[in-house]
Protein backbone atom coordinates (compact mmCIF):
# COMPACT_ATOMS: atom_id res chain seq x y z
CA UNK A 1 0.00 0.00 0.00
CA UNK A 2 1.27 3.61 -0.63
CA UNK A 3 0.83 6.05 1.81
CA UNK A 4 -1.82 7.69 0.04
CA UNK A 5 -4.20 4.63 0.73
CA UNK A 6 -5.70 4.48 3.94
CA UNK A 7 -5.56 1.30 5.79
CA UNK A 8 -9.46 -0.25 5.75
CA UNK A 9 -9.15 0.62 9.69
CA UNK A 10 -7.70 4.10 8.54
CA UNK A 11 -10.80 4.28 6.64
CA UNK A 12 -13.55 3.40 8.78
CA UNK A 13 -12.07 5.39 11.47
CA UNK A 14 -12.69 8.07 9.31
CA UNK A 15 -15.35 7.84 7.46
CA UNK A 16 -18.59 9.65 9.06
CA UNK A 17 -21.33 7.80 10.90
CA UNK A 18 -23.88 6.57 7.89
CA UNK A 19 -21.57 6.13 5.36
CA UNK A 20 -22.95 3.08 3.47
CA UNK A 21 -19.75 0.60 3.49
CA UNK A 22 -18.44 -3.25 2.74
CA UNK A 23 -16.49 -4.18 5.12
CA UNK A 24 -14.59 -7.66 4.48
CA UNK A 25 -13.34 -9.38 7.98
CA UNK A 26 -12.20 -12.95 8.77
CA UNK A 27 -14.69 -15.47 10.29
CA UNK A 28 -13.54 -19.05 11.92
CA UNK A 29 -13.76 -20.57 7.95
CA UNK A 30 -12.39 -17.90 6.07
CA UNK A 31 -13.92 -14.50 4.94
CA UNK A 32 -17.18 -12.83 5.52
CA UNK A 33 -18.93 -9.52 4.30
CA UNK A 34 -20.77 -6.59 6.08
CA UNK A 35 -23.02 -4.76 3.55
CA UNK A 36 -24.48 -1.73 5.14
CA UNK A 37 -24.64 1.74 7.21
CA UNK A 38 -21.65 2.49 9.58
CA UNK A 39 -23.10 3.20 12.66
CA UNK A 40 -20.61 2.77 15.01
CA UNK A 41 -16.98 2.84 15.60
CA UNK A 42 -14.47 2.49 18.51
CA UNK A 43 -10.90 1.63 19.33
CA UNK A 44 -12.31 -1.84 19.14
CA UNK A 45 -14.54 -2.68 16.91
CA UNK A 46 -17.05 -1.12 14.11
CA UNK A 47 -20.58 -1.46 13.83
CA UNK A 48 -22.66 -2.05 10.43
CA UNK A 49 -26.32 -2.02 10.07
CA UNK A 50 -27.15 -4.87 7.72
CA UNK A 51 -30.87 -5.39 6.47
CA UNK A 52 -30.76 -8.21 8.47
CA UNK A 53 -29.23 -6.82 12.06
CA UNK A 54 -26.26 -4.80 13.54
CA UNK A 55 -23.15 -6.54 12.87
CA UNK A 56 -20.07 -6.00 14.99
CA UNK A 57 -16.89 -6.66 14.10
CA UNK A 58 -13.68 -6.28 15.95
CA UNK A 59 -11.69 -3.92 13.81
CA UNK A 60 -8.54 -6.08 14.21
CA UNK A 61 -10.14 -8.79 11.82
CA UNK A 62 -10.89 -6.70 8.91
CA UNK A 63 -9.53 -6.97 6.01
CA UNK A 64 -11.09 -4.58 3.82
CA UNK A 65 -13.35 -1.71 3.72
CA UNK A 66 -14.44 1.00 1.65
CA UNK A 67 -17.69 2.76 0.61
CA UNK A 68 -20.66 1.74 -1.90
CA UNK A 69 -23.00 3.55 -3.64
CA UNK A 70 -26.44 3.91 -1.79
CA UNK A 71 -29.14 0.96 -2.10
CA UNK A 72 -30.86 1.03 -5.33
CA UNK A 73 -34.70 1.37 -4.55
CA UNK A 74 -36.67 -1.81 -3.91
CA UNK A 75 -39.38 -2.49 -5.98
CA UNK A 76 -42.77 -2.53 -5.58
CA UNK A 77 -44.52 -5.84 -5.22
CA UNK A 78 -46.06 -7.38 -8.03
CA UNK A 79 -49.73 -7.60 -8.26
CA UNK A 80 -51.37 -10.69 -9.69
CA UNK A 81 -53.95 -9.01 -12.43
Amino acid sequence: MNSQTPTPRQFLEGAPLGTRVVVRYRISDGLTDALGDLVGISEADCIVRTRRSDVVIPLALVVAAKPVPPAPPRRAPRTVP
